[in-house]
């Protein structure tokens, strides 16, 4: 297709994808689903699952292979640019005041989920076809390890603001232990990327480089945009061009961590938290939120969706396998995450919360196993069982979260003045 064509067929491929979008999500929130959710099942539905199974050549005429070099940076685009949203509603101040909480939840979140992926990895290897010949008992393990310790950073933050928990205890500690837990997926990704291709040059790169970012980004980019910010808080308003120096940043950032292979959404969501607060923060949120929202994020859920097939699951023994999986990722993660909340102080309800926000695992489940996939290190059967797992555990994470902690919210407290000492905020919805 020429440049032209693929630009009509990209608008075209835009009024499809939010229509649908729209339709699931009035279904969706029946049930009581975000729309996040919608947008996920709206790209299933649209891809090779159903469009592509019953009216392929319907679905090719929507979505030819071509048009998918448009679409692709779009969708990353949007992702990026809502995770440096998260990055700017999210609150420093909880997190330091619950650190021991942030960290037990992450740790937990990280070590027994891998603990039962590498296990499950292991039986699998010895005794399934999961694994395509050339992938070693080492790389089997921790794959399928990695695979259950992420968290869908990106659908974790979409349910918190669904769920009005931005700026929460809960929130705040479920986001700031997703995101070290998915950072911590992402190297250990690159440790099998690393041994598959016989070259640990760029795991090394990979870590070293993700905390190198952190570091520069809050102790030597934060203070100075907190002194830039100074005349902005005396005019009381952000300027275009002033406007513009944060997209760079945040595009800068993005840039960086995904060439280091930790993914644009580290980069964003950093870059958002070294943003100064008040003026600024309060002017990014207004401009960049609604066109995310509404426009460029479904692009991306519905992109990841247009790329998943869900009927390869086609036997008792895969679906028995595929409840091996589900255990683990359950036990492993929300099980894990509620006790080590609890074991810090919080509350059993908070507690039972972050469990079920963690146990997500959503878009990025599905982004790093099709990493495996096309790499060759998992077979398209363990692919679609992971997938199964990944839609199944975002699917139960509202419901659930409903069910275990909706129906004992406090009421809403007074909001300080403004100036004043912040407290660690309740539940309010």
């Amino acid at each position: 297709m020429s440049t032209l064509q693929l630009a009509v067929q990209f608008f075209l491929q835009i009024a499809v994808i939010l229509a649908v979008c729209q339709g699931v999500g009035l279904v969706a929130r029946r049930f009581g689903q975000p729309q996040v959710v919608a947008e996920m099942i709206a790209g299933v539905l649209l891809g090779p699952s159903l469009l592509g199974l019953f009216w392929p050549e319907l679905a090719n005429r929507l979505f030819p292979a071509d048009s998918m070099k448009v679409l692709f940076p779009v969708s990353q685009l949007g992702l990026a640019a809502y995770m440096f949203v998260v990055g700017l509603e999210f609150r420093l101040d909880i997190i330091q005041q619950r650190l021991r909480s942030a960290v037990a939840v992450s740790l937990a979140g990280m070590i027994t989920p891998f603990i039962l992926g590498s296990a499950l990895g292991w039986y699998f290897y010895r005794y399934t076809s999961f694994y395509p010949e050339k992938t070693t008992l080492f790389e089997a393990s921790l794959f399928l390890g990695a695979s259950l310790c992420i968290t869908a950073f990106p659908m974790l933050a979409r349910i918190i603001h669904f769920k009005k928990l931005a700026g929460t205890t809960m929130g705040t500690v479920a986001l700031g232990a997703g995101a070290i837990d998915d950072a911590a997926a992402w190297c250990l990704l690159a440790i099998v990327l690393a041994s598959f291709d016989g070259n640990f040059t760029h795991a090394i790169i990979n870590m070293v480089g993700g905390v190198g970012y952190v570091v520069g980004t809050l102790l030597i980019i934060k203070p100075l945009l907190t002194r830039w910010a100074r005349g902005i808080e005396k005019r009381g308003e952000l300027s275009d061009r002033e406007f513009v120096l944060c997209l760079i940043l945040l595009a800068l950032g993005a840039w960086f961590t995904d060439g280091i292979g930790l993914h644009a959404v580290f980069g964003a969501f950093v870059m958002g938290i070294a943003m100064p607060r008040g003026v600024v923060t309060r002017a990014l949120i207004d401009r960049i939120q609604p066109l995310t929202v509404a426009l460029l994020l479904p692009l991306f859920f519905c992109y990841s969706g247009l790329n998943t097939r869900m009927g390869l699951l086609n036997s008792g023994y895969l679906w028995l396998m595929t409840g091996l999986v589900m255990i683990a990722a359950v036990g492993g993660k929300g099980v894990a995450c509620w006790l080590a909340a609890r074991a810090t102080g919080i509350s059993n309800r908070e507690s039972l919360g972050i469990g079920t926000l963690m146990n997500a695992r959503g878009l990025m489940e599905l982004i790093i196993i099709n990493i495996g996939l096309q790499r060759g290190i998992i077979s398209h059967t363990l692919f679609a069982t992971l997938v199964i797992m990944a839609v199944v555990t975002t699917l139960m994470a509202s419901p659930l979260f409903e069910w275990l902690v909706g129906q004992h919210r406090p009421a809403t407290e007074p909001q300080p003045a403004e100036g004043t000492a912040q407290p660690i905020p309740r539940i309010e919805a």
